[in-house]
């Protein structure tokens, strides 16, 4: 007796995944072309380089646009991808949304999962190219990527430099990032840096003082820029992943929808004469 209440989906998974990697796989791959092309055209709140200083609220504003644009135009197709190539299913409409929506929502996440490696990948493989100082940046590069203008002017000198300067770099990029903390950067710090400036560069300990407060005022402005830029591009990111969501569920219930009704989309890009009065979609389903 119990058997007759089963729901018709029991005999197969009620998720299926060759719709969902499909899906996903096509909104990484447009997600990962638009940020690239983004990438390349400077349209980004953080800086691409070490000397670039123009950020400013319309370039942010710019930014969180084009994201959002990328999130409606991934999760979109891949969300429609994984609702349009399921199998027909024998369900209420209400529950059948509810199915394809699911999927489309599950696409998100797969999709975000698939574009994150990817962004990984070419992160760890361009890690050693954005690193100014070249091999032994490893030991700064967190500061280095933000001060590095900073640091190339506190060791500014008329004569060669003899010293290990991938260490020196890596010092005084940890003491220079101390000048974004709450109390700043202790003067024991800024007398060992001017001693290090003054024997290294050949000047006067007093214009090395000078040297060292200035470029610890220059970084407290630079990490503080940098820092304000991380929030909004965090909370962009977070709006365009929400919105993403949103998309692939309603896209993937448009494309479960076509699919029930046997709706197919045709696109002609011949130059050939056409009736346009006929409609470009067609029901293949036929009436009962």
């Amino acid at each position: 007796m119990s058997a007759l209440g089963e729901p018709a989906f029991a005999a197969r998974p009620f998720i299926e995944w060759r719709a969902i990697i499909a899906g996903a796989v096509g909104a990484a791959g447009i997600s990962f072309t638009l940020h690239a092309f983004a990438a390349g055209i400077g349209l980004a709140v953080l800086s691409t380089a070490p000397t670039w200083r123009d950020s400013s609220s319309v370039l942010w504003f710019l930014s969180g646009v084009y994201l959002l644009f990328v999130a409606l135009a991934a999760f979109g197709f891949g969300g429609y991808i994984a609702g349009r190539m399921r199998r027909p299913l024998a369900l209420g409409e209400r529950e059948a949304e509810f199915s394809d929506g699911m999927h489309g929502l599950i696409t998100w996440g797969l999709a975000i999962v698939l574009t994150a490696f990817l962004a990984l990948g070419l992160a760890s493989s361009l890690a050693s190219a954005a690193a100014p100082s070249g091999n032994g940046a490893s030991q700064s590069i967190a500061g280095e990527n933000i001060i590095a203008s900073e640091l190339d002017e506190l060791f500014w000198s008329d004569r060669p430099l003899r010293d290990d300067m991938s260490y020196r770099r890596a010092e005084a990029a940890r003491i220079l990032l101390k000048s974004s903390s709450h109390n700043g950067v202790p003067a024991q710090d800024r007398d060992y840096l001017a001693t290090v400036i003054s024997s290294l560069a050949g000047m006067p300990i007093d214009a090395a003082r000078e040297r060292v407060d200035r470029e610890i005022a220059a970084s407290r402005d630079e990490l503080h820029r940098s820092r304000t830029a991380g929030v909004l591009q965090a909370f962009f990111v977070a709006v365009a992943l929400f919105v993403g969501a949103a998309v692939a569920w309603f896209a993937a219930c448009e494309g479960g929808r076509e699919r029930e009704a046997g709706e197919y989309p045709l696109w002609d890009w011949s130059f050939r004469r056409r009736d346009y009065g006929k409609p470009v979609i067609r029901n293949q389903t036929p009436d009962l």
